[in-house]
């Protein structure tokens, strides 16, 4: 999600961003404005993993994907035709991103409480940004409560 102005590649406008916004109550806790909503976005991440130095993730709102068929998984941007691995530093507004889709799973999964709980493929969603952002997940959140978050080994 993103709050305000600013970059953001894999926004969805469309129904898919819709749910899920209101799947996971996306809206400003005193405006009620929607949040914008899209994607895991793996090259904003790896910028960010550079910049900010990232040691490890927390991996949040993962029950917020439970019901979709196709999960979808930023990996790339295009520009005028031309395949981009990286996120540039100028001219968002004519880059789209290069989707993988991924399996989604149907349970609800906020009653998870390990890593070997979560559907096989929840599981696969999370090997699979950690093993592209080259950084461990140490932290998964299947709900809003404290008892729906869980530290990984």
């Amino acid at each position: 999600t993103r709050v305000g102005e600013g970059p953001f590649p894999t926004e969805d406008l469309g129904d898919e961003g819709n749910n899920l916004r209101i799947q996971g109550d996306e809206f400003g806790s005193t405006t009620g404005r929607p949040r914008r909503c899209g994607w895991f976005d793996l090259e904003i991440m790896k910028y960010s993993r550079r910049v900010n130095g990232l040691t490890s993730l927390a991996l949040t709102k993962l029950d917020v994907l439970s019901g979709f068929k196709k999960i979808k998984v930023a990996v790339a941007y295009e520009k005028n035709g031309k395949k981009l691995d990286y996120f540039p530093s100028s001219g968002h507004r004519q880059i789209k991103p290069v989707y993988v889709e991924m399996d989604g799973w149907q349970d609800d999964i906020s009653t998870c409480r390990s890593y070997d709980s979560l559907p096989s493929e929840a599981r696969e969603y999370v090997n699979f940004i950690r093993k592209s952002l080259e950084v461990p997940i140490s932290v998964v959140s299947v709900g809003p409560d404290r008892e729906n978050t869980f530290v990984l080994e």
